[in-house]
């Protein structure tokens, strides 16, 4: 049963050890938990729906209310203190691509605009209601089967509303994976990864959505668009590009032509750790432009592996780490590194070797496997540990950017210098810390953390925040980094996300807006304003 107020699954706990309380009290200040709203409290504040009935439509304030949000701060501090400002009317939950069309006349009937739900893990605000108008959640949660695979073509096509964990378990069952696995696996959607540009975990190896996405089909509010799957193709411009990224302003993605690739016989995950973060942030721009096949890698700054460390548990297997990393020159400032690597038995080998040889220059110390098994156990866990910093009063927010290589120091400092004086004003502290991942030739992607104090009321969290977001985001913008790497735009991004395009470049996405949804039936405020 998912967590109606927080992330994932309500039976899950991240337990964080003892020491936790101390750390953050040392970084940002003691805090006191806040009081949770109810849930009937909250069912309770919900208002009586503006849609007529229907057999496909879903009124009830609980099923209204479950749909009317996702996983950005915000959203958690609407549900966690009970302030609502703008609920959907009523939730469809489709069946085909004829129940897709029935839900958009109905919407079109009633005058109300659609907002498309996949899996419900948006961090930038992509599912509430921005205004008073009628909204109409189209939810794509039963759309989830693998239609057709082709094996020889490595194409296998799905509906969109399929989750990370069903999508590969059908594929799994014929020996292939897709190979995308972002944090949030567990509950988002094929559909919403399209949408949103998104990439997972292993992107080095199996590429972003932007190179298994291989064509699809767009349910939109007057016609509809049938994308090829070719190998490649010089006609035109690409089409695929229009659905990438779109989020949900041009229409319905109900399906998606996915590249496949055969399971690899086995994965490895290790842990490296480098005297200082110039060593650690040179390693990887070496490994991401060489020729070495490796899976994954993200390089987490000093802040951030002291905080990993730190809340790790195992005290005693921790002080061996620090004293053994210590004594081979890593100490205070050292920076961890996760390197993971896919393929045969053979090709792993030959693999670790050349990562060795190349990462021995740059004072790389390899401490097995352990930290690496752990890592991947938790994979999809760690996000949890939001539930558990709440519940001992302090919040978790973070922002992601790319840049290039020769960027990526300043951004890094910026974003951290931003957060840091951000509450400054108001005697609050923000704990913030950075690592790197999704590595390329030229540049890398920059996720960075944000712990900070709960205030006892939603005011004060939700002004804290907005002064938060816009001091990092326009930190972002000033040093050149794009205001999303792998989030999308939603509602939060929208500012900064007009300054990158500039007003030709939003000109033309406007245009295809127009012609695809003229009479703004899909306008839930997200990506762009019409």
């Amino acid at each position: 049963m998912r967590r109606w107020n927080g992330w994932g699954d309500a039976a899950i706990e991240y337990p964080i050890p003892a020491n936790a309380p101390a750390y953050l009290a040392q970084r940002v200040g003691a805090a006191t938990p806040t009081e949770d709203c109810s849930w009937d409290a909250a069912v309770a504040k919900v208002p009586v729906s503006r849609l007529p009935e229907h057999p496909h439509l879903q009124r009830d304030a609980a099923t209204r209310l479950l749909h009317s949000f996702g996983q950005s701060l915000p959203d958690w501090l609407a549900l966690r203190f009970g302030v609502f400002q703008h609920l959907t009317d009523g939730v469809w939950l489709a069946r085909d691509d004829d129940d897709i069309r029935a839900a958009l006349n109905f919407a079109a009937e009633n005058n109300a605009r659609v907002i498309i739900y996949g899996g419900g893990t948006s961090v930038v605000g992509h599912l509430t209601p921005p205004d008073d108008a009628v909204y109409l959640t189209l939810s794509l949660a039963r759309l989830c089967k693998l239609k057709t695979l082709r094996r020889d073509d490595r194409l296998a096509q799905f509906d969109a509303g399929v989750t990370g964990p069903v999508l590969e378990a059908q594929l799994r069952a014929h020996g292939f994976t897709l190979g995308h696995f972002p944090q949030s696996f567990e509950f988002s959607t094929l559909g919403g990864w399209v949408a949103t540009r998104s990439s997972g975990q292993q992107s080095h190896r199996y590429g972003r959505i932007e190179q298994l996405f291989a064509g699809g089909g767009v349910i939109g509010a007057e016609n509809s668009l049938d994308i090829a799957p070719f190998p490649a193709s010089a006609a035109g411009p690409d089409l695929r590009e229009w659905l990438m990224g779109s989020e949900g302003r041009f229409g319905v993605i109900s399906s998606a032509w996915v590249r496949i690739t055969p399971l690899p016989e086995t994965e490895k995950f290790r842990a490296i750790f480098f005297p200082d973060w110039i060593s650690a942030r040179n390693a990887a721009r070496a490994l991401a432009q060489s020729p070495i096949t490796f899976s994954m890698l993200r390089v987490s700054n000093a802040r951030e592996t002291d905080t990993l460390l730190a809340l790790a548990g195992h005290p005693e297997r921790m002080a061996w780490l620090h004293r053994y990393l210590r004594w081979r020159g890593c100490a205070e400032n050292k920076c961890m590194m996760l390197l993971g690597l896919s393929g045969s038995v053979k090709d792993i080998a030959e693999q670790w070797q050349q990562c060795q040889a190349l990462l021995k220059p740059f004072g790389a110390r390899n401490t097995g496997r352990y930290i690496g098994n752990k890592w991947l156990h938790n994979r999809y866990r760690n996000v949890y540990l939001r539930n558990s910093l709440w519940a001992l009063g302090y919040a978790v927010d973070t922002v992601e950017t790319a840049c290039h290589w020769s960027q990526v120091d300043d951004i890094v400092h910026a974003i951290e210098n931003a957060a840091y004086n951000a509450l400054l004003d108001e005697n609050e502290r923000v704990f913030a810390y950075t690592h790197l991942s999704h590595v390329y030739s030229s540049g890398s992607s920059v996720y960075s953390t944000f712990v900070f104090r709960l205030a006892p009321d939603h005011a004060t969290n939700l002004r804290r925040w907005q002064k938060l977001k816009t001091a990092v985001s326009n930190a972002i913008a000033h040093k050149g980094g794009t205001i999303t790497h792998q989030h999308g735009v939603g509602k939060d991004h929208k500012t900064w996300f007009a300054k990158e395009k500039t007003a030709a470049g939003l000109a033309w996405i406007n245009a295809v807006r127009r012609e695809a949804d003229p009479r703004g039936r899909f306008s839930g405020g997200n990506l762009l304003d019409d």
